[in-house]
Formats: structure tokens, sequence, C-alpha cells
């Protein structure tokens, strides 16, 4: 009779999801880093066999549909705890900011990875528009209010700030610059939209002061 834990699991099933956890977390960082990584070189970076990751992935494709919806799962959940009813554009884009900072790797892997050509990350693109809409409108209304600049279209200015909110990301290392809570990077983005230096920062801590309260 073969052997259970204590939890009723067989050894082997508590193997299969502790590799099954592994490569995902490999996964979503090699992509990050790469988004053109094989299946060949996550398993060698998970410490798997090559076997081992086809039994629970059969392509590179089914790899990424479940960091999709994983990621995709994760920038949802924030953004809905950061959503605020009657919020202004400026603290509005503050929590969606912060909210996507909070959920790192996640949301590095899909901006990476959603910002290549239409193929097999058009799911990303889909998972990621309506964070990508939220955006727009906040920016929209911000324009339209006179608190964000309007030399460009909403849609344009989004793209453009979501660039460099990807760059502060893959820059937020801990080597040379650490950014945990994104204050930093939510006061930039915010300068970069057409918000006074002192505006920014102020709305920024007021916003993460307010999340720190029970």
């Amino acid at each position: 009779m073969q052997r259970t834990d204590t939890l009723g699991r067989t050894p082997q099933r508590r193997i299969a999801r502790s590799n099954h956890r592994r490569i995902l977390a490999t996964a979503r960082q090699k992509l990050r880093d790469d988004p053109d990584a094989s299946l060949d070189s996550i398993a060698l970076a998970a410490g798997v066999a090559r076997r081992t990751l086809y039994g629970h992935f059969s392509s590179r494709q089914a790899l990424i549909a479940e960091l999709t919806q994983e990621a995709g799962q994760a920038l949802q959940q924030a953004f809905a705890a950061a959503r605020i009813p009657g919020a202004d554009p400026l603290e509005a884009m503050a929590r969606m900011v912060l909210a996507a900072w909070a959920v790192g790797d996640q949301y590095r892997m899909l901006i990476s990875l959603g910002r290549r050509p239409l193929g097999e990350e058009e799911a990303i693109r889909a998972t990621l528009e309506p964070a990508r809409e939220e955006a727009v409108a906040a920016l929209r209304r911000g324009q339209y209010e006179g608190v964000f600049a309007s030399h460009v279209p909403a849609p344009v200015l989004a793209e453009a700030l979501e660039a460099l909110m990807l760059a502060l990301a893959e820059e937020n290392t801990g080597y040379t610059w650490a950014d945990p809570t994104g204050e930093a990077a939510a006061t930039v983005f915010l300068v970069a939209a057409g918000v006074p230096a002192q505006v920014a920062a102020l709305q920024v801590r007021a916003v993460l002061r307010g999340s720190e309260e029970p």
C-alpha cells in the first residue's frame, strides 16, 4: 500500500505540486527577463528534467496561459482593493500605480509579454485590457479637469506611462535602486503625467498612509 502524509496526500503528489509551483515561479522570472525564453531554458533554471516540465505543461503556450491567468487575477484583485468610489483622477491614478507595483513580478511579466507582436501573447493583451481602459479613463478625466497634461491624447499618454512603469519596475532590483512600497515610482509616474512634483509626492504619501490605517 502506498504511504500517505498526514493530509492524505501521496509523496508523489506532493513532489508534483512542488515542481509545478517551482516551474511557474521560475517561468515568471525568466519570461519577465526574456520574453523569448524557451521551455528547455525554464526547465534548466527550475532544476527539473525536460520531461517533468512537459508533464505539467505540454507547450510554451500552455505555460504562458496559466501564468497569464495567475497574474491577471493578481492584478485585478490589486486594482479592486485599491479602487474607492468618488476618488478624483489624481488619487485614482496614484492608487492604480501603487496597486500594479504591489503585484511586482506578475505585472512586469504581463507588460513585457503584452508588448510583443500578436500571437501566443494575444491572451495577455486581453488580460491587460481592463486595467489599461481604467487607466485611460482616469487620464482622460484628469485631462478634462486640468490635472494631467493634455498635449497628447489619453491613450497615447497611457502607453508612454506604461513604458515608464515597466522601465522603473525593471530597475527595482534592490542592488542599485529599491522601491518596495512604490512611492518613488508612483510619484515619478504622476510627474510624467503632468502633475507638479510636490503635489504628486503628497498624493502618493496620502494613499500610502491610508493603506496603513487599520
